[in-house]
C-alpha cells in the first residue's frame, strides 16, 4: 500500500483549465476518496511498510462485482463523494461540448474505452503531476501512466476492454502502448497519448511536428473566389463534390478523390483552395516527394507518415491535397485513398487511379486564353501595360507572377525574365535564326507575295478568330499553323521565315535534322518530342530546312527500318496536327512528299525561280550605288542586261554581287559590270550551270554592243 497524506477536502476548480483535463482530475479526486475510505475501514496502517496485512488480502479476493456496487453506493451516500459527482458531471457536459475532443471521437469512431484511455493518456501528458497520482490509484509508484485498468476503475467500466492494432486509437495512433512494453496488449500496460494530438487538442493550433516542411495548412479565405483562372473547372468541381457530400450525408462519411492535371505552375492549388473555400474547409497542402522520398526502403515509415498526413486532414477537417507524386511509386501512396474524405492530387498527366472504397474524377486544366494572362498580369501589376509575351505566349500562371515582379523594371525586362522562363537552351536540336530582314528586303513575284502575306495575316489574328469568333471548333486537333515552302535552293524560302518572323515579333528556330533523325530506333520520336514541348509554349516559328529529309515519301515496309521509318513519320504527323505554334517546312522535292502528309499543311508556298522582273530588283538590291559614306560604288551597271540573260536565283544573285564588290576593291575601282560577269561566272559554275567559253564570249559581246548602242 502506497502511503499518502492527501486531503480529500473540496479543491478549488480551476477553470482555465481544459475540460478534459479537469475532468480527468475530478474522477481522481472521487476515486482516491474511495480508496481512502476503503483502507480507512481495513484499518492499513498508512506507514509505507511494505507489508500486506490480512485484511487487505480478504478484501482484494473479495467478489469483485459486490465491490463495483459499493464503491456506486458510496458515491451515492458519502456527502464529498456526491459533491464530485455533481462537480464531474457539470465538467463532463462541458467536454462534450469540447468540438475538438468530440471531433476526434466521431473522426476516428472511437469506442467508450477508447475515449477514456485517450483521456487519460492525454491528461497526464498535459499534466505530468498527474502521474503521481496515477502511482497512487493503482498502488504502484512505477505505474504513472494511463493503463486500462486504471480507466476502468476511474470510469466505472462493467466489463474489462481489450486493445488491438486494428483499433482505431491505435490504428491512428492517437495513443499506444509504450515501446519498451513487452505485452503492449494487457490491462496493466502504460499507455501514452501522440505529442501532436495532445498539443492540437490542448491548444488547437499546429501541425503534426513529424510532417515537417512537407506539410502546410491553408485556411478557407473569403476573398479568394474573387479572381479565379478556371471558372469553368471551379464551378463543375463544386458541383460535383457538393452533389456527392449531399447524396452521403456529409463529408466525414465519404470517401472522394480528385485530379487536377496540368503543368507545373498552371495554379492547381489555387484551384483547390478556391474550392476548399467555396466549401468552407481548410486544405492540408503536402508535398509527396519531401514527404515519402527514400521512403522506399521503410515501407513501415511511409505507412506512418501517410496516417499522420491524413490523421492531420481529419482532425483539421481539411481536403488533402497531394502534390510531387510523380517520382513516388504509387503503392506506397494508394492505400491512403481509403482513409481520408476528400483528396485532391495534382499530376502533370492523368494516372488514372480507381479505387472500389472512392468516387474518382480527373479534371483538366486547360491553357490560359490571353485574355485571361492579361487579366492575371493586370491585377498583379495593378494596372501596368501588358508585354507582348504575356498576351502571345502560353505562360502558366506561375510564369505571369514571376514576370510581374519585374514589371516596375521596363518592358526589356520582363521579355527577357520569360525568354528565361520558358526557352530551353537549343543544344544540338534545333538554333536560333537570326530575323535582319523586312518586307522591303525581300523580292518575290506578286501572287507569292500575295500568299505570304495571307499567311501572316492569319498567324496574326488566328486568336482573334478562334477564340473570340468561336471558330476553334473547327480546329479541334490544335490551333497552330503549319505552311510549306517547296521550291529549289536559293529561291528565298529562308529569307521569307525571316521576314515573316521579324514581322510577327517571333523568334526563328532552324531544326537541325541530323540532330533529330536518330539510327537508334525510338529516340527520333523522343527528339520531335522535346522540339515541339519546348517550342510549343513561346512565340517561336518552326523552321524544318530541307524537311524532305524526314518527311519525304513513305516507303514500302520491307524490313525493320523502313517500319520505324514510317513510324517516326507518323509520329511527326500527328505532333503537327496538336502543335499550337507555327511551323514552316522547306524543301525543294515537293513531288516526294506524301499526299497524306500535305493534306496537313495550311499552306503550300511554291518558291519559283525568280522571272526578269524579280532579277532585276534583286540585283539593285544586292548592289547599293553609294557606300556608307556617300561614295560612289557602281560604275554603268547595265541592269536590265543582268537581269535578262542571267537566269540565277536570289541566293546566287547575292553572291555573285558580293564576290563583284571584293574584286573591284582588290583593283582599287568601282563595281563594274566586267566584275560581275566574272563573279556570276563562277557562281554559275559551282551550282553546275557551266557555260562553254565561246557562249560566254558571246555573252560578253553582247553586253558590250548593248552598251555601244
Amino acid at each position: 500500500m502506497i502511503a499518502t497524506t492527501a486531503n480529500h477536502h473540496h479543491q478549488p476548480e480551476q477553470p482555465d483549465q481544459p475540460a478534459i483535463l479537469r475532468w480527468v482530475r475530478l474522477l481522481a479526486q472521487r476515486r482516491s476518496l474511495w480508496l481512502h475510505h476503503v483502507w480507512s475501514n481495513l484499518n492499513i496502517e498508512m506507514s509505507g511498510d511494505l507489508v500486506i496485512s490480512e485484511a487487505e488480502v480478504e478484501y482484494l479476493l473479495s467478489d469483485h462485482q459486490g465491490v463495483q456496487t459499493a464503491e456506486r453506493d458510496f458515491y451515492h451516500k458519502n456527502l464529498e463523494a456526491r459533491q464530485l459527482s455533481d462537480r464531474i458531471q457539470a465538467v463532463e457536459s462541458q467536454v462534450a461540448q469540447d468540438k475538438r475532443w468530440q471531433r476526434l471521437l466521431e473522426m476516428f469512431s472511437l469506442s467508450i474505452a477508447e475515449r477514456d484511455l485517450l483521456a487519460l493518456a492525454i491528461a497526464v501528458a498535459a499534466d505530468p503531476s498527474l502521474r503521481r497520482v496515477y502511482g497512487y490509484l493503482q498502488d504502484d509508484a512505477t505505474a504513472s501512466y494511463a493503463t486500462p485498468v486504471l480507466a476502468a476503475s476511474l470510469f466505472q467500466w462493467s466489463n474489462w476492454q481489450s486493445f488491438t492494432p486494428l483499433s482505431p486509437l491505435v490504428r491512428w495512433q492517437l495513443a499506444y502502448p509504450i515501446a519498451e512494453s513487452r505485452t503492449p496488449w494487457a490491462i496493466t500496460t502504460a499507455w501514452v497519448a501522440d505529442p501532436a494530438i495532445v498539443t492540437w487538442l490542448i491548444l488547437g493550433t499546429g501541425l503534426d511536428p513529424a510532417l515537417g516542411r512537407a506539410a502546410n495548412l491553408i485556411a478557407p479565405s473569403a476573398n479568394i473566389g474573387e479572381f479565379c483562372l478556371y471558372p469553368e473547372q471551379l464551378a463543375e468541381m463544386q458541383t460535383f463534390v457538393q452533389l456527392v457530400l449531399h447524396q452521403r450525408q456529409g463529408i466525414s462519411q465519404s470517401r472522394l478523390s480528385l485530379e487536377l492535371v496540368g503543368a507545373e505552375g498552371t495554379g492547381k492549388r489555387t484551384l483547390a483552395t478556391q474550392l476548399c473555400a467555396t466549401l468552407k474547409i481548410p486544405l492540408l497542402a503536402v508535398n509527396a516527394a519531401l514527404l515519402l522520398g527514400g521512403s522506399e526502403s521503410s515501407p513501415s515509415l511511409a505507412s506512418e507518415r501517410l496516417m499522420r498526413t491524413v490523421r492531420q486532414a481529419q482532425v483539421s477537417r481539411a481536403a488533402l491535397y497531394w502534390y510531387g507524386l510523380e517520382d513516388i511509386p504509387p503503392q506506397i501512396w494508394q492505400p491512403q485513398l481509403e482513409l481520408s474524405p476528400l483528396t485532391i492530387f495534382s499530376t502533370s498527366k492523368p494516372i488514372a487511379l480507381q479505387h472500389q472504397d472512392s468516387i474518382y474524377r480527373v479534371f483538366s486544366l486547360p491553357s490560359l486564353t490571353p485574355a485571361t494572362r492579361i487579366a492575371l498580369w493586370q491585377r498583379l501589376t495593378k494596372g501596368q501595360p501588358v508585354p507582348a509575351p504575356i498576351q502571345q505566349w502560353n505562360l502558366t500562371p506561375d510564369e505571369i507572377a514571376n514576370a510581374a515582379r519585374v514589371a516596375a523594371a521596363g518592358t526589356e525586362t520582363v521579355v527577357a525574365m520569360c525568354r528565361q522562363m520558358v526557352y530551353q537552351n537549343p543544344g544540338e536540336l534545333f538554333v536560333s535564326l537570326p530575323r535582319p530582314y523586312s518586307w522591303e528586303d525581300i523580292v518575290l513575284a506578286e501572287n507569292m507575295r500575295q500568299h505570304l502575306t495571307e499567311l501572316e495575316q492569319q498567324v496574326r489574328w488566328r486568336q482573334a478568330v478562334y477564340e473570340q469568333w468561336g471558330f476553334e471548333r473547327l480546329c479541334p486537333m490544335g490551333l497552330g499553323i503549319t505552311a510549306m515552302f517547296a521550291g529549289p535552293s536559293g529561291t528565298g524560302k529562308t529569307m521569307a521565315a525571316q521576314v515573316l518572323a521579324r514581322s510577327l515579333d517571333m523568334e526563328l528556330y532552324r531544326i537541325d535534322l541530323a540532330g533529330v533523325v536518330n539510327k537508334y530506333i525510338g529516340e527520333t520520336e523522343k527528339r520531335l518530342k522535346q522540339v515541339f514541348d519546348t517550342c510549343e509554349r513561346a512565340n517561336v516559328m518552326l523552321f524544318f530546312d530541307e524537311a524532305d529529309a524526314l518527311f519525304g515519301q513513305r516507303t514500302q515496309v520491307k524490313d525493320a527500318h523502313d517500319r520505324y521509318a514510317n513510324i517516326q513519320i507518323d509520329y511527326l504527323l500527328q505532333r503537327m496536327e496538336e502543335f499550337n505554334g507555327i511551323a514552316i517546312l522547306a524543301t525543294n522535292r515537293k513531288g516526294d512528299l506524301d499526299k497524306a502528309f500535305l493534306r496537313r499543311i495550311r499552306f503550300v508556298v511554291d518558291f519559283m525561280q525568280p522571272g526578269v522582273a524579280e532579277r532585276l530588283a534583286l540585283w539593285k538590291l544586292a548592289l547599293p550605288v553609294r557606300s556608307l559614306s556617300g561614295e560612289e560604288l557602281l560604275d554603268d551597271i547595265n541592269w536590265q542586261f543582268l537581269a535578262e540573260r542571267l537566269n540565277m536565283t536570289g541566293a546566287n544573285i547575292k553572291s555573285a554581287a558580293l564576290s563583284a564588290a571584293f574584286l573591284a576593291r582588290a583593283q582599287g575601282s568601282r563595281i563594274s559590270m566586267q566584275h560581275i560577269l566574272h563573279a556570276a561566272q563562277r557562281e554559275m559554275t559551282k551550282h553546275g550551270v557551266t557555260l562553254r567559253p565561246e557562249d560566254w564570249v558571246e555573252l560578253i559581246s553582247d553586253h558590250r554592243s548593248s552598251v555601244l548602242n
